[in-house]
């Protein structure tokens, strides 16, 4: 009699274990199957293992085409997604060659030295970056000193054509030429870098970070101006 009973008070107290199912979102630890052969081999493929060569090209066409925006100024992320200071380090320091009038030595320099070319640009970068990261600008340091360091394109452009017109004399029409090329190219380079980075900053901010960009390109422009060879 207690026999039925117990095992009539079991029936019910486990009849429902056969309906218990695992919910799919509760984490099962460990691998049941391991499947073979579905990995492709690009995903073992790695940059470390490429030729020096291809990483080269890879990166010189990077700088190709984030010279191409800078030159065609538009609203795009390319410039703040795939960062690099290869670019702007080359323009920095071709400006700088150019803008270098003679020895340092010469009484007589023109110019300024290499190194005065190079601190101001890179000064003016950091401070411009700072300026815009505390006004509560989103994108990151490196970004930013990114899109001012390519954005010198223009004024590079115009330092070569100086140098080609002060060959030919340095009058006032040279100086005219020199001008016109000078401020325009300090415009296209205004141009484009606002519209990389105005759209990071608040909107009632922008005009707190474009000034100092106008400064910043206005005072590279001047340089190279007022540039006379030896």
């Amino acid at each position: 009699m207690a026999a039925a009973e117990g095992s009539g008070a079991a029936g019910p107290l486990f009849a429902g274990l056969a309906d218990v199912s695992i919910a799919e979102d509760i984490p099962v630890e460990g691998e049941i199957t391991v499947p073979v052969g579905s990995r492709s081999p690009d995903e073992d493929y790695s940059t470390l293992d490429e030729p020096v060569r291809d990483t080269i090209m890879r990166d010189l066409k990077a700088v190709g085409k984030k010279f191409v925006h800078v030159m065609y100024p538009k609203k795009s992320s390319a410039l703040l997604r795939d960062w690099d200071l290869w670019g702007p380090l080359v323009l920095c320091v071709s400006l700088a060659l150019m803008l270098q009038g003679g020895s340092a030595d010469s009484k007589d320099d023109g110019g300024p030295q290499f190194a005065e070319v190079f601190v101001i640009i890179w000064f003016g970068a950091v401070v411009i970056t700072l300026n815009s990261k505390l006004l509560g600008g989103t994108i990151s340091f490196f970004q930013s000193l990114c899109v001012l360091g390519y954005c010198v394109l223009p004024l590079t452009v115009a330092m070569l054509v100086c140098r080609l017109v002060l060959l030919a004399g340095s009058g006032t029409v040279s100086f005219i030429i020199r001008l016109i090329v000078v401020v325009a190219m300090f415009g296209w380079s205004t141009l484009a870098s606002t519209a990389f980075l105005a759209d990071s900053q608040p909107p009632n901010r922008k005009a707190l970070v474009v000034y100092p960009i106008f400064l910043f390109y206005f005072v590279i422009s001047w340089m190279i101006l007022t540039f006379t060879p030896q």
